[in-house]
């Protein structure tokens, strides 16, 4: 994804400093608020994206949506995206800083595919499930694919379980093909 290498790099720095600070959870909560907000707002995602849209109005439909909700630390963030022209990588920095936090405090990062956002619901079910099978801690992140067409995918650390329908439609066209092959012979 473009961008990545940046935005972790903008993650791990204010990391550092909020660990300087001791408001390494108050900005991870910042981070959660800003992922969660931009992802349920695709408007405001368009609008950080937008090379047409100076950077003055961006900062300020910041400021009144996300007001006093969020620390020193992430409107210093803000500012210094906003000063190298990168805002447009606020939403991937809230995600990386996220993942660095939970690999700081030994949480493991379960990511789950799905072709629909998962219900809060469903998340509770699948961290349960996850639980049973992993001893550390985890966290649940839901990416949404809708080239998956149904099911899921699961990775927690290097293993993966996928149950798509996507897959399951490619394994049986390759159980099609070795049988049609297999007919010839």
């Amino acid at each position: 994804m473009i961008g990545t290498r940046a935005a972790l790099r903008y993650a791990k720095a204010t990391l550092n400093l909020a660990k300087e600070k001791n408001l390494a959870e108050e900005v991870v909560k910042d981070m959660i608020l800003i992922r969660d907000t931009i992802e349920a707002n695709h408007d405001l995602e368009i609008m950080l994206k937008s090379p047409i849209i100076k950077s003055a109005a961006k900062k300020s439909v910041l400021v009144e949506v996300f007001k006093k909700r969020i620390n020193g630390i992430t409107k210093g963030l803000i500012d210094v995206l906003i000063e190298n022209k990168r805002l447009n990588l606020l939403p991937l920095v809230a995600k990386e800083y996220i993942v660095i936090y939970d690999f700081m405090k030994g949480v493991e990062v379960a990511q789950v595919t799905t072709a629909v956002p998962l219900t809060k619901e469903l998340e509770k079910a699948i961290l349960k499930r996850i639980h049973e099978s992993v001893d550390t801690k985890v966290s649940l992140v839901n990416v949404v694919d809708p080239s998956i067409i149904g099911g899921f995918v699961l990775r927690v650390g290097d293993k993966e379980y996928d149950s798509s329908v996507t897959y399951r439609l490619e394994d049986l066209l390759s159980q099609f093909e070795d049988n049609e092959y297999i007919s010839k012979l």
